[in-house]
């Protein structure tokens, strides 16, 4: 008896001793395919995120913010010249429902937003004010309005240069504008450029579009109702994804239409409430923003610090000049390419100008940035590279803290709209992979469901891994596709000024009529 309990024990730590070893081993998974990973990719996201020398400014984002400096002033300021009319045609003033397409202005602007809007104008914007300050706010704004140019220049190539097909399906997006546009003019390199986007469309679609969001749902649905493995929610959110993206881009856009505005109103409702219940604090808040804007007020770098911080989360916020909206755009019920540009220039205002600027507005006045009363600078952080926090917290608990600072429960307010946020990106990226896959695969019911089935799956992996390098490649390459897109801008740029001239003539004209619905 004592031999066979002796044997069992023998039996049964040797079976604890695998389990811990292959718990060991599955544990350090991650680990081992982010270290491969990172020795592959680590070069080419190192250099797309590269700064100057000598400063901490990634060159990437002065392409973007230069792309849209040069379209504001070829386009004679367009995005305030015409904003009066892009809400006319938002409204569906102009909207013939003969017209070749598959969604409406709204239902595209829609959709374009649901990708844009997301994590990074809660914990992106809370990182940029907390190391840039309230200052950096004011940069951002200036970005959001000057990449309104560059939404409207790359949207108005993508519906110009779509296919449209017998079936009443569109394809479109920078991969065909840059082959089409550069063939029209041409130009050579252009089949290059557009397979090149299209190979980087595709892998921003997976990571940044897909695991990311999927990754930050997980966390935020976990912190409400402690800790649960991750692949659960994923098979959830793969499950609803899938039963949306399967129906195409017209099931997509019914989604986002009510989705968007709905998360919209969610989170600027909940920030105008602590704004309204602090309304004491908003005008010291804006002498912030613009006094930081230009002093710094004692952050890390000055005001240079807040100027840099200010154009990347504008930058990497509303992808103004990336290319990936004019896939969504593409799609609109419309005879006048330009239109769809006049649309897409609401993009940047909204996300950045409008919901950037609450969050920042929020963690400004919770007085979660500690100040030194005695000479109304920030408190440097023991590291002296960010300004010091209560709690010492950042990013997505950064404006969760400080939107808990005036209501305790509204922090579930917040994890709601992250995880609203979250879905619609994915099912957004869901589509630009698909046109992208499209592109490069051919068009088809079999070949768009394997695209369809591929992202699923990376939808269960992105909340069950953490995979840092693997987002962090796929953030590179969805900055990569504005390398290209730019690039590729700035020879056709010239086209879209002959369409514009066009229109202005015949609006003026009244040749431009409007439809009563």
């Amino acid at each position: 008896m004592k031999k066979i309990s002796t044997m069992l024990a023998t039996q049964a730590a040797a079976a604890v001793t695998a389990t811990s070893a292959f718990a060991q081993e599955a544990m350090t998974l991650d680990q081992q395919v982010n270290e491969v990973f990172a020795s592959i990719t680590g070069p080419f996201v190192s250099f797309i995120f590269a700064p100057f020398p000598g400063t901490s400014f990634p060159w990437i984002v002065m392409w973007l913010v230069v792309a849209a400096s040069v379209f504001t002033l070829y386009f004679g300021f367009v995005q305030f010249r015409f904003f009066g009319h892009a809400i006319g045609l938002v409204k569906g003033d102009y909207s013939d429902p003969k017209d070749a397409g598959e969604v409406s202005h709204f239902q595209a602007l829609a959709t374009a937003l649901s990708g844009t809007v997301g994590l990074g104008n809660i914990a992106g914007v809370a990182v940029a004010v907390g190391i840039g300050g309230p200052g950096a706010t004011f940069w951002m704004i200036l970005a959001g309005l000057l990449g309104m140019a560059s939404k409207f220049t790359e949207c108005t190539l993508g519906v110009k240069y779509r296919n449209e097909y017998d079936d009443g399906t569109v394809s479109g997006g920078p991969m065909y504008y840059i082959s089409k546009g550069f063939d029209e003019l041409g130009l050579p390199g252009g089949k290059i450029l557009a397979v090149l986007f299209s190979i980087f469309c595709i892998l921003g679609a997976l990571g940044g579009g897909n695991m990311f969001q999927a990754n930050q749902a997980h966390a935020q649905i976990s912190g409400i109702f402690g800790d649960y493995p991750g692949w659960i929610t994923g098979i959830v959110f793969a499950a609803v994804v899938f039963a949306v993206i399967v129906g195409g881009i017209k099931s997509i856009a019914r989604v986002t239409e009510k989705v968007v505005p709905f998360m919209g109103i969610l989170y600027v409702g909940a920030a105008l409430i602590i704004l309204i219940l602090n309304y004491d604090k908003i005008g010291w808040a804006f002498g912030q923003i613009f006094a930081g804007a230009f002093t710094g007020l004692g952050v890390a770098g000055g005001f240079v610090g807040a100027l840099i911080q200010g154009f990347k989360r504008a930058a990497f916020s509303n992808e103004a000049g990336v290319g990936s909206a004019a896939i969504a755009h593409s799609a609109v019920r419309t005879k006048e390419p330009i239109t769809e540009g006049f649309v897409s220039l609401l993009e940047p205002l909204i996300d950045t100008v409008v919901i950037c600027t609450m969050t920042a507005l929020v963690i400004t006045i919770s007085g979660q940035l500690i100040m030194d009363p005695g000479t109304g600078q920030f408190t440097l952080n023991e590291a002296g590279t960010a300004i010091a926090t209560v709690g010492g917290v950042s990013g997505v608990s950064l404006t969760s803290n400080a939107f808990g600072a005036t209501i305790s429960w509204f922090p579930y307010i917040l994890a709601i709209a992250v995880v609203l946020f979250a879905f619609s990106t994915m099912i957004s990226w869901s589509y630009y992979g698909l046109k992208s896959w499209t592109y490069l695969f051919g068009e088809g019911k079999k070949t768009e469901l394997v695209f369809k089935v591929i992202f699923c799956i990376f939808v269960v992996i992105g909340a069950a891994a953490s995979l840092g390098p693997v987002i962090d490649f796929s953030d590179a390459a969805i900055f990569a596709m504005a390398v290209v897109n730019i690039f590729a801008l700035y020879f056709l740029m010239k086209v879209v000024r002959k369409e514009l001239a066009s229109y202005a003539q015949r609006l003026a004209a009244g040749e431009i009529k409007k439809f009563k619905h």
